[in-house]
């Protein structure tokens, strides 16, 4: 019992600490899932949900935090009892979020470890499940794990991990993600990503006196009742399946993906940082020069934006896209990327805008 003690002590610390870091690494990711659950629990149960909202940044990286502590401090096993007693309570309130969203088929994504590892809500809640388990052994085996330290190097070690924690946390919601692990990271070809890797495969679930009956070809049986079709292969699928961009004149995706582009991404012009205008106005004159074509990619209406762009003397073609694509494309409002042949060479947050010659070396 002393070795599993000590290899449930050892995971779930690790796990914590790792879960944590992912989502202090994007803190606005983690900010946007959060309002995901605020809006259903909205619609489910009480719209005083709503009220969270406003705070979601705030939230992400206080609960982000205290899963990096927390996983701290059960590794150097200071005041152990209490610690496990949160992370227990911790596990339940993540067991609870996860159960509701894979039961009820609310939020396809929990957003466990950010968009590092993605996982399906009933993966999510049986994750949730092991380590409860994991965490009430550990509650019932602590004879085996005295302390390493001593309380006051211990309460030292945990500080300097949240403040640490908080910096991180910080630090990329002024830039950007330490690590990008989305499909529009720098280096990909977002055409190619748009396009199934390999052909895929169906079953065809039908329905028979009562029974269900799988096919991999659809059955010319008419007595089988149609249910679903699903596919074998869903990793083999688009990475990308609904990046878009339209005005009042049609369709122009293909347009924005073709030769050298610098894309200014404002998400709404509502909380977009106006003062950063200054500099990307600059930008946008000297890509233009230079035979880089800047556009304005934003999921505010026409007369919202019309009414921005002048303010902020922003003299660039604009194009409508889906806000929650603009929001997974870049975690800055405004971003700015930079695209050739539909691959994506350069991102940044507003707060570093580049000047012609980075973007002019990235091409």
């Amino acid at each position: 019992m002393r070795f599993v003690s000590k290899f449930f002590w050892l995971f779930v610390g690790v796990l914590f600490i790792f879960s944590g870091l992912i989502k202090l690494n994007d803190p606005v990711g983690t900010a946007i899932k959060l309002e995901e659950y605020f809006e259903v629990f909205a619609e489910d149960f009480s719209s005083v949900f709503h009220v969270f909202e406003p705070y979601a940044l705030l939230l992400s990286i206080l609960l982000s935090t205290a899963e990096v502590v927390l996983g701290v401090a059960l590794l150097v096993r200071w005041k152990l009892k209490s610690i496990l007693v949160a992370l227990l309570a911790l596990t339940i309130f993540f067991g609870f979020l996860t159960f509701y969203s894979a039961y009820y088929n609310k939020v396809t994504d929990c957003g466990c470890f950010g968009d590092a590892i993605k996982l399906t809500p009933w993966q999510s809640f049986a994750k949730d499940m092991v380590l409860l388990a994991m965490i009430l052994v550990l509650l019932f085996t602590q004879r085996f794990l005295p302390p390493i330290t001593n309380n006051r190097a211990g309460a030292t070690v945990v500080a300097v991990s949240a403040v640490l924690s908080v910096a991180i946390a910080w630090f990329a919601y002024e830039h950007l993600p330490f690590i990008d692990f989305r499909a529009y990271k720098v280096g990909n070809n977002i055409p190619a990503l748009m396009k199934p890797s390999a052909p895929l495969r169906y079953k065809y679930v039908m329905e028979k006196d009562g029974r269900d009956y799988e096919f991999t070809d659809y059955p010319m049986d008419e007595s089988y009742k149609f249910k679903e079709m699903v596919a074998l292969n869903p990793e083999d699928g688009p990475k990308i399946t609904d990046f878009n961009t339209w005005n009042d004149d049609g369709d122009h995706t293909k347009l924005i993906l073709q030769g050298k582009k610098l894309l200014i991404i404002v998400q709404n012009v509502q909380k977009a940082d106006k003062e950063s205008f200054r500099q990307i106005s600059r930008l946008v004159q000297e890509a233009e020069q230079q035979a880089i074509m800047p556009f304005v990619l934003t999921s505010s209406s026409s007369q919202d934006f019309e009414e921005f762009r002048h303010e902020v003397n922003l003299a660039a073609p604009y194009y409508f896209a889906d806000g929650t694509v603009l929001k997974t494309m870049i975690r800055s409002n405004p971003g700015i990327m930079l695209l050739q042949d539909g691959t994506v060479k350069g991102k940044w947050h507003y707060n570093d805008t580049p000047d012609i010659e980075e973007v002019k070396e990235r091409l």
